[in-house]
């Protein structure tokens, strides 16, 4: 704990140097004291009403007080099974509404099979927080202000999934969490990840389309995105023909923007050059995890992450792969972060089955052991620009002989946070096994190639459940 508590003060004070922008910190001691969530009993433990196999129970807890005079208030529910000690959980996020989540996919079958205990939390965008539609003003404000990042939806985020755990563990007749496992999409999945990274409580992550090594949609300051990049998105809203389309998508904008700060406000408020540009990166350092993995694995945490290749939330991808190739990681060729169908997204991968399987197969590893996880493949490519012919062979350093191997690869893909990237195409061909864990793949590439990105995609079915991992992304110049 000592070395990790080092490693993050590190990262903070070298934030810190580069400009008066100051690292929002958590303080633990809080955070894991019971009696400082004044919990709101809603309903009590009682049977579910459609299943007495589950207990439930509903509260209302104090996240924190965000700022001197608000405080930050969210419902809990706790599902368990009928009878028995849970030691092992899984924390995740729902909605607002004061009534009991429900489980469905992989944490119902961990619920009922396990008897992994859940614990759900609620988690809105800011702007649909008390005081709904202020809220997230209030917060830019702060953040202006202090320029402290614990005023960012990040670190509320992150500590809200740190209050679930300490709600859970309030109940001692209930949870006893020996192992927990901290899941979630989008800004769930920043939660997730900035829980974990904080709070040693936590044994494992699976964040979903979430933020890995670069910033989620685009610097936190707006008005700081590549011109380049600001012109080519206004280029493809404004051929959009679908009206219905182009109005959710500039709503999905909209939404994004609600939880940021403009340029505008910044220089107002005398910010320096210094200061934006440092601004645009800290507001999400909570939930980095490539600034955190020494720390992580020393603690032995467990970590796997699903992600679409075609993700303005969660971009960088070639240059994670770069620095981090051996992070667990599946990466859904041309999967989407999701959204509105008029305007073209088909492929959101929270909602992908492989996904939602991959969480069962995970957790039944971290929990029980009862499966293994397998090691992202060594991969290496051969390229013949003139025969415009690709081979590419993946290796399982540990041995690992998956059933079903894929490779994939996309031509000419366009620049990260442009919105065509969201909808560059893929295409894939099976790969056959040539020697010991070692799986290849051929294929001819059609058209002009400036850029060939490639995954290997493979699918291991073991004990009950199928895991599904992938390379890192390579891109071939």
């Amino acid at each position: 704990m000592k070395t990790a508590a080092t490693f993050f003060a590190f990262v903070l004070w070298a934030l810190a140097a580069h400009a008066d922008i100051i690292p929002g910190t958590f303080d633990l001691a809080s955070i894991r004291d019971t009696a400082t969530l004044e919990t709101k009993v809603i309903l009590d433990w009682h049977p579910n009403p459609k299943d007495a196999a589950i207990r439930q129970k509903l509260v209302e807890i104090t996240v924190c007080e965000w700022w001197p005079g608000m405080k930050v208030r969210l419902p809990v529910t706790l599902l368990a099974p009928a009878s028995g000690l849970c030691t092992n959980v899984v924390i995740e996020n729902t909605g607002l509404q004061l009534k009991p989540a429900a489980a469905n996919g992989a944490k119902l079958r961990l619920l009922k099979e396990h008897g992994v205990g859940l614990v759900f939390i609620g988690m809105v965008p800011i702007d649909a927080m008390e005081p709904v539609g202020q809220l997230h003003l209030l917060m830019e404000e702060q953040f202006i202000r202090t320029r402290n990042t614990r005023c960012t939806p990040a670190w509320i985020w992150s500590i809200s999934d740190m209050r679930a755990l300490t709600t859970a563990m309030a109940e001692t007749e209930v949870f006893r969490p020996a192992k927990v496992l901290a899941t979630g999409g989008s800004k769930r999945g920043v939660a997730t990840a900035g829980a974990v990274i904080a709070d040693d409580r936590f044994t494992a992550m699976m964040p979903v389309v979430a933020p890995v090594i670069e910033s989620p949609g685009g610097p936190y300051v707006e008005g700081m995105m590549p011109p380049e990049i600001t012109r080519m998105n206004d280029a493809f809203i404004a051929a959009m023909k679908d009206p219905v389309g182009r109005e959710r998508l500039l709503a999905r904008q909209k939404a994004r923007s609600d939880e940021r700060i403009t340029l505008k406000m910044a220089r107002e408020a005398g910010w320096s050059d210094a200061e934006i540009q440092t601004a645009c990166n800290a507001a999400w350092e909570a939930c980095r995890t490539t600034n955190h993995l020494e720390a992580l694995r020393k603690r032995g945490t467990e970590i796997f992450y699903n992600q679409g290749s075609n993700d303005t939330v969660s971009p960088g991808l070639v240059e994670l792969g770069r620095r981090f190739p051996q992070l667990p990681i599946y990466i859904v060729p041309g999967g989407q972060h999701g959204g509105a169908k008029e305007a073209g997204f088909v492929k959101a991968v929270n909602g992908l089955p492989e996904v939602d399987e991959n969480l069962y197969a995970f957790a039944t590893h971290h929990f029980f052991g009862t499966r293994r996880m397998v090691a992202p493949p060594s991969v290496t490519t051969h390229w013949n620009k003139e025969t415009q012919r690709l081979r590419v062979t993946a290796t399982f350093p540990d041995g690992s002989e998956p059933q079903e191997n894929t490779l994939w690869w996309s031509v000419n893909r366009h620049p990260d946070y442009t919105i065509q990237m969201e909808f560059d195409s893929w295409s894939s061909t099976p790969m056959q096994k040539t020697g010991t864990a070692t799986y290849s793949g051929e294929t001819t590439v059609e058209g002009e190639v400036k850029t060939l990105d490639i995954l290997t995609v493979h699918a291991q079915a073991e004990n009950g459940s199928t895991l599904t991992v992938s390379s890192p992304e390579i891109r071939l110049p």
